[in-house]
């Protein structure tokens, strides 16, 4: 057990990754909260609208389809350390501001709007960023156990969050849920500062000149030469945009469909958390490159599951399938992420992550109304189930093509085990 759970946290031994991930650990903590308050100020303002709450869920990410690429350029060209430190200050100031409009009670539903689009802008730089740093942290050899455990830190704060938020909302309302966020996104900034440049791994990296002239379009035709690249882009945007909005969703399933208060809310929210944070350390003893059946795979039973919470007629059994959907969505994402990252070449990482973070974050300005619109005309329910039979099709056609372009035949076996299983492993 000891030797397993050293290999499970072996990029922790790191000190620049474990500055990294504490700090991280923290800020999200309070981000989570954050959510959690926005979401329920939203509904307060809007006299329950989910419609609103689509709205602010796109305005969130409308930067990260606008910004997103240029901000990988950046990342190619700068010191990622820097650019970590600057997008995490201005959240910071951005959060401070918002807790003070909440507290002194002079909010307004446009406050919301245009504090949740100022975020968006400060995610947009920083999401790229933090994805491709990760390898100047600990190296190639360690990369696949650091981006697991990144998820793996992203979900624990998704448990404690909407946990801490639910009851810090019932017993003291939304502002100082605002001003948490405000105090823990400090955190990182400290970090990154006592982090040692002498110790990160950019030997990989091209001469500076040479990044100097990196430019946005070249990275898009290097992953449109990349099939093993454009596949899960492609996964990734589709099921991300129909079936990963359970912010959005969660909350008006909560509330417009079993009636429940903001505490039992979070317990949606902890649950889907729960499972995703079992998915992310399932992923951290893999050394290696993922294969795209194991990213089709998790894919497929993702949007099952997801299916299936939509259709649940129950609370309780919502919050059942919740932790398997939980636990597919990570696993999925994470496989996807690993195989792309470790597919891709120093040069032009931060490009192609950027090019990630905007299919797998900047689709929700498109998604979120949409999803929004779905679930205060036809349910909150149908808003998820529609979202999940969309990707469950994305996923098989995704299968079906990998088939015949690999010549690949898929087989089920029932002994010893019922599973099914591929007979060419070449890709």
């Amino acid at each position: 057990m000891q030797a397993k759970l050293s290999t499970m946290f072996q990029s922790l031994q790191v000190r620049n990754y474990r500055l990294f991930a504490s700090g991280q650990l923290i800020k999200l903590i309070g981000v989570w909260m954050m959510f959690i308050a926005q979401d329920w100020l939203v509904l307060e303002l809007s006299d329950n609208s989910a419609t609103a709450l689509g709205v602010v869920t796109a305005l969130q990410f409308t930067p990260v389809l606008l910004l997103t690429l240029i901000s990988g350029r950046l990342a190619d060209r700068y010191d990622k350390r820097m650019l970590l430190f600057v997008a995490n200050a201005f959240w910071t100031v951005l959060a401070l501001a918002m807790s003070l409009l909440v507290i002194t009670g002079l909010v307004e539903l446009w406050h919301v709007f245009a504090f949740a689009a100022l975020l968006g802008t400060a995610n947009a730089v920083e999401t790229p960023v933090r994805q491709a740093f990760v390898s100047e942290l600990v190296g190639t050899s360690l990369l696949p156990n650091a981006l697991s455990l990144n998820a793996a830190t992203f979900n624990s704060a998704r448990i404690v969050g909407p946990a801490l938020a639910g009851l810090a909302i019932a017993a003291f309302d939304v502002g100082p849920v605002f001003l948490v966020t405000a105090l823990s996104s400090i955190a990182p900034l400290v970090n990154v500062v006592r982090m040692r440049t002498a110790e990160l791994h950019r030997e990989a990296l091209p001469p500076r000149d040479e990044r100097a002239q990196a430019k946005v379009i070249d990275g898009l035709r290097y992953v449109r030469r990349r099939p093993d690249l454009l596949l899960p882009m492609v996964m990734i945007s589709i099921i991300a945009t129909s079936l990963f909005n359970f912010q959005l969703t969660l909350a008006a399933l909560a509330k417009t469909v079993f009636n429940t208060g903001a505490a039992s809310f979070g317990l949606f929210s902890s649950a889907l958390a729960v499972g995703a944070l079992i998915g992310a350390l399932a992923g951290t003893g893999r050394r290696s490159r993922p294969s795209v059946w194991l990213v089709l795979g998790a894919a497929v039973a993702c949007s099952t599951f997801g299916t299936l919470v939509g259709l649940a007629p129950a609370y309780w059994l919502v919050v059942a399938l919740l932790l398997p959907t939980g636990f597919f969505m990570v696993f999925f994402a994470q496989a996807a992420n690993q195989r792309i990252q470790l597919g891709t070449d120093a040069a032009f990482r931060g490009r192609v992550m950027a090019l990630w973070v905007l299919v797998f974050l900047g689709t929700n300005p498109v998604g979120a109304p949409v999803i929004g619109w779905l679930a205060e005309t036809y349910g909150a329910g149908a808003s998820i189930w529609i979202g999940g039979l969309i990707s469950l099709a994305t996923a098989l056609l995704a299968l079906t093509w990998q088939l015949r372009r690999s010549g690949a035949r898929l087989r089920f076996r029932v002994l010893p085990m019922p599973r099914f299983y591929v007979t060419s492993t070449d890709c």
